[in-house]
Parts: structure tokens; sequence; C-alpha cells
């Protein structure tokens, strides 16, 4: 199983950045996606979040408006589309799958990818 992020980077504020988490090891329609972010010295939070066929999405509030999560089932892969980037979106970002079935947790995290919002 893997969840690989890529597209971090360093960004001035007001830029936008998309970052890619792509899948493979298990089947990717069978799970809710997510994007969780943790900044230096800070818990780790859920920004984002698509349902299993992409039909409901759900925002941190400090991110509405401003990311888009989307997902595409043909490549496996979940997509966050950041605009309107401010400093404090500075954080390792985290792809998360979860699936829940019959009461029992299955979850996988990535890597990890840098964001870095600043002049």
């Amino acid at each position: 199983v893997q969840l690989v992020e890529s597209g971090g980077g360093l960004v001035q504020p007001g830029g936008s950045l998309r970052l890619s988490c792509a899948a493979s090891g298990f089947t990717f329609s069978s799970y809710d996606m997510n994007w969780y972010r943790q900044a230096p010295g800070k818990g780790r939070e859920l920004v984002a979040s698509i349902s299993r066929a992409g039909g409901n999405t759900n925002y941190a509030d400090s991110v509405k408006g401003r990311f888009t999560i989307s997902r595409d089932k043909a490549k496996n892969t979940v997509y966050l589309q950041m605009n309107s980037l401010k400093p404090e979106d500075t954080a390792v970002y985290y792809c998360y799958a979860l699936r829940v079935s019959h009461a029992v947790t299955y979850d996988y995290w990535g890597q990890g990818t840098q964001v870095t919002v600043s002049s």
C-alpha cells in the first residue's frame, strides 16, 4: 500500500499550489480520502475530505472558499487545489485514506509534503 504526495513547495502569499496523492495497493474507490496538515509545534488538523464516490466534500473553516479537494478514479489520485495561500497555511500536508467496514477501520497515511507560504 502506498500513498505518495507531491506538489508541495515554496509559494508567496496569495499564490496557488495543487497537491496530488497517488494511491496504490488498495481499492481506491472504496475509501474516503482526506488531507491533513501539521504546522510546526501544532497537532495534525483535518483540512478537507471527500467521499468514496466524490459526491460529498468537507472543509475546515480556515480553508473554505480557498481550497478544493477532488479525486480521479481513473488515476487513483486525490488532489488539493490551494488558492489564496496565507502564511498560516504553512505545514506538512498528509494524505489519508479511510474505510470503515463492519466496525473495522482500514486506514493509510502518506509520507507528507511540505508547503511553505512566505514572501
